[in-house]
């Protein structure tokens, strides 16, 4: 009990929490959430993967990184191989208040960044003319080893209804259990791929859930053009071990679709930086350009949080009204569910148990942080047919179980 309070009020020399966590907790305008932040003073920040940091709240995150840095004796560090243009900077119509006094720690990234180059990525040859799914299963088919990943649930699962027999699935509509499970088998075949002990083919199609925190190393990797940063975190896929002299990435043009406003926006500023270009696409320098592009394109305020937080006259700061729009993940939009999930062998009855003291003893704190593992999200209007159809149960007001096994 004393180290769970200690981590949940981050009194303790070493804490590892999410960026959700920790910014929605800087902006909250709550006790609970509140009484912890005097622990940051003289800390060290460590942002991983710092280039997700979402652009529509980009301006009120960098304020209040400044904010911490000059009153608070808070050392920032971002941890990124695409590095995001957070410097201040003007554009024509706005500008961005960025980090102050930002500098490299590594002696000579540019070297470094060349040394550790282990991929050739191939751009598509003409940027107007789609891969359609059946020509690209068809190119898939014919690799040995190959890991290709997608912008969207839906697409993953198109390309791989169109794939051979054993070709491998991993999406967000998975639970986190069941992903774990499908992503260690596939770690295993590759470690006996390269052993040459498994000599039957392995072909994934994912969504971009591999690409942060997934340690998979394939030959080859096929990426649908997304912004930058993720076709460069999908090459840190590819040849990840360094065992090749180059792995080999494939940028293809996918089929017309409607996108998330983000996604789109990033394979927009993309487009404008590699368009025409005929060096590596890489290339290190070419990522500030990208955030450049792709934050002139964002609201970088879009909830009007910085204006909240300006004192215009004595107690004029709406503390609440910054806390009440500050979600980096919005509420609403999606609906968790718990699906019934009992492993690769289907033996694993921990579900089963954590189910049914949810359903005895309600939605109690740590139940709910194990059930997490068993939770996926579907859009409302499908938790609503599921419900009717009754796939579904609400076990609890706001808690829905998977009913069928259709799911």
């Amino acid at each position: 009990l004393k180290a769970r309070l200690a981590c949940e009020n981050w009194d303790a020399p070493l804490i590892v929490t999410t960026n959700v966590q920790l910014f929605e907790s800087l902006f909250a305008a709550r006790t609970s959430r509140c009484r912890k932040l005097h622990n940051l003073v003289d800390s060290v920040v460590i942002l991983d993967e710092a280039q997700t940091l979402p652009p529509e709240f980009l301006q009120p995150i960098l304020d209040v990184l400044n904010l911490l840095a000059k009153q608070y004796g808070v050392t920032v560090v971002l941890c990124t191989a695409t590095q995001p243009a957070l410097a201040s900077r003007q554009y024509f119509d706005r500008g961005l208040r960025g980090l102050e006094g930002v500098r490299e720690i590594v002696s000579d990234p540019d070297r470094l960044y060349g040394e550790l180059k282990r991929v050739e990525v191939r751009l598509p040859a003409d940027w107007r003319t789609p891969t359609d799914w059946p020509a690209l299963a068809g190119e898939l088919a014919e690799r040995d080893t190959v890991l290709c990943i997608v912008n969207r649930r839906q697409d993953a699962r198109e390309v791989w209804r169109l794939m051979p027999s054993g070709t491998v699935h991993l999406s967000a509509l998975m639970c986190g259990a069941h992903r774990a499970d499908v992503i260690r088998a596939i770690k295993g075949r590759l470690e006996a791929k390269r052993r040459r002990e498994d000599c039957e083919p392995l072909r994934v199609v994912s969504t971009q859930l591999v690409e942060a925190g997934v340690d998979l190393d394939f030959p080859v990797v096929y990426r649908a053009l997304a912004g930058l940063d993720s076709i460069a975190q999908a090459a840190g896929r590819c040849n990840r071990e360094g065992r090749l002299e180059r792995g080999e990435v494939v940028v293809f043009v996918p089929p017309e679709q409607r996108l998330p406003d983000q996604i789109r926006k990033g394979v927009e500023a993309c487009r404008n930086v590699l368009y025409g270009y005929v060096g590596d696409p890489l290339e290190r320098s070419l990522f500030a350009r990208y955030f450049e592009h792709l934050y002139h394109a964002c609201d970088l305020d879009a909830k009007g949080i910085c204006a909240d937080l300006k004192a215009d006259s004595e107690l004029a700061v709406s503390f609440r009204t910054a806390a009440d729009k500050f979600h980096l993940i919005e509420d609403g939009e999606d609906a968790q569910v718990f699906v019934r999930y009992r492993g690769p062998d289907g033996s694993d009855d921990t579900i089963d148990g954590l189910l049914g003291k949810l359903e005895k003893e309600g939605p109690e704190r740590w139940l709910l942080r194990k059930l997490q593992r068993y939770a996926v999200s579907i859009k409302r209007r499908d938790l609503l047919r599921l419900l009717a159809q009754g796939d579904l149960r609400e076990v609890q007001p706001g808690l829905f179980v998977q009913a069928s096994d259709i799911l």
